[in-house]
Parts: structure tokens; C-alpha cells; sequence
């Protein structure tokens, strides 16, 4: 309801103030603004679902000229693509999301096809202790034998259904990836994944930054295609 009164007085509120009326004057425009929602009611709605989007656009915008370092050059943070990209990608993942499994490849695909871009993995532990098993020892072979992590991470995400110890061991063993520890700093990297996705409202994975934009779970690849095409233009004309 409070939205609702928010956007009603958006919607008027430039009426007021642009000009001194008659008592018959505003009463005259109440009921214009009356009968308009009444005919058209799906105007308030697209008023509210407007209004939210500038919000969420606003939230982002900030979350990113507060953090950008972390969120596009964290050397703890697996990233693949163009080195100086005119546009980087920064999505949220889990190797247990099955949305992500399908996901993750067509984001791949991208910076493959467009040299231009980049990618930065932002692994975020939602579905239980084998997602935060899994994403600790990519990271720190990422951070130890960068070389090998992209081989493992494709096999970590090509797994059906949910990681045990058994198949995040069997990922390395196939990948020939050489064995490794948790480390410390990987759990670090995995506290601050955690924060970056709560302050840009990050609710479940995947999620992904492109450009100014947040990308809300797993699209086609053409709808991916298209915002990247958008943001890649408007990062090349700004």
C-alpha cells in the first residue's frame, strides 16, 4: 500500500507543482486522475513495476562505484576474457544450482564471441556444505594453479544434481588438476562474494552484472546475447 500511495503521488505531484489552480481546477484533475485509473488499471501497476526497476537500478548503480575493485579486478576471483574488456560480466554461481549448470556455459560462449568482454566468477555457497566444499577448492586452485581452473570449474558445473566430497574429488582426478587444500583465503573470497551479493540484492544464483544492469536468474542465449550487444554499445559510446 505504501508503494501504491508513493507512486500515486508521483504521478500527480508534477501537476501540482507546476502552476497555481482553482479549487474547480484540482477538483477537476482528481477526477481525471479518478477515472484514467479506473479505465486503464494496469496503469498503476506498470507505474509500480517502473518505479521498482528505477530502484533496483539506483541500488545497483551504487553497489557498484562503492565496490568496483572487488567486484571487477579481485585477483581472488576466477576471470577469464578480454584483459582490458570494454565490458565484464561479474556472475554469481553455485556448482550445485542446476540453473547455473545450464547458465554458466552460454556466458562462457559470450567472451569466446565477443573479444570485448570479460568474465569475473563470483561463486556464492546457497545450496548446502558440498556448494561451499566445491567452490573453496576451485577457488584455491584458482589462486594456486590458475592455469587448471577453468577445466575444473566446466567439470565442477557438468555434474547432475549435487556435489559430495567423492565427486569434487573426481573432478580434480579427471581434470588432472593437482590436488589441493581448502585454503584460508578462499573462504575469505567466499565471505566476500556473500556481502557483494546482499548489498546488490542478490536472492539466489545465477545472478549477473552486465554493465549497469543485474540479470536475475538463467535466460536464452539470445536474450543474453541482447543485453550484452546493448551494454557493450552503450560501454563503446560512453
Amino acid at each position: 500500500m505504501k508503494k501504491l500511495l508513493i507512486v500515486l503521488m508521483m504521478l500527480v505531484s508534477p501537476v501540482w507543482a507546476a502552476a497555481p489552480f482553482t479549487p474547480e481546477q484540482e477538483a477537476r484533475i482528481k477526477e481525471i486522475v479518478r477515472e484514467t485509473m479506473v479505465s486503464n488499471p494496469d496503469i498503476l501497476a506498470q507505474a509500480v513495476d517502473a518505479w521498482q526497476q528505477q530502484t533496483a537500478s539506483q541500488q545497483v548503480s551504487q553497489v557498484i562505484a562503492a565496490n568496483a575493485k572487488t567486484l571487477y579486478d579481485d585477483p581472488a576471483s576466477p576471470r577469464m576474457g578480454a584483459k582490458n574488456a570494454k565490458l565484464t560480466l561479474v556472475t554469481f554461481t553455485d556448482y550445485n544450482c542446476p540453473y547455473c549448470k545450464r547458465f554458466d556455459p552460454m556466458l562462457e560462449k559470450i567472451v569466446k564471441q565477443y573479444p570485448q568482454v570479460a568474465l569475473v566468477v563470483k561463486l556464492l555457497p546457497f545450496k548446502g556444505e558440498s556448494s561451499v566444499s566445491s567452490a573453496r577448492i576451485a577457488l584455491t586452485a584458482w589462486q594456486q594453479h590458475p592455469e587448471q581452473f577453468w577445466a575444473l570449474h566446466q567439470r565442477l558445473m557438468a555434474k547432475k544434481g549435487f556435489h559430495d566430497d567423492a565427486s569434487i574429488a573426481a573432478a580434480q582426478q579427471k581434470t588432472n588438476v593437482k590436488p589441493v587444500a581448502p585454503s584460508d583465503r578462499s573462504m575469505e573470497t567466499l565471505r566476500t562474494n556473500m556481502q557483494l551479493a546482499e548489498q546488490l540484492g542478490v536472492q539466489g544464483t545465477p545472478a549477473t552484472l552486465i554493465g549497469d544492469r543485474m540479470l536475475a536468474g538463467a535466460v536464452s542465449y539470445q536474450e543474453l546475447e541482447s543485453m550484452v550487444k546493448q551494454q557493450l554499445a552503450k560501454a563503446n559510446n560512453g
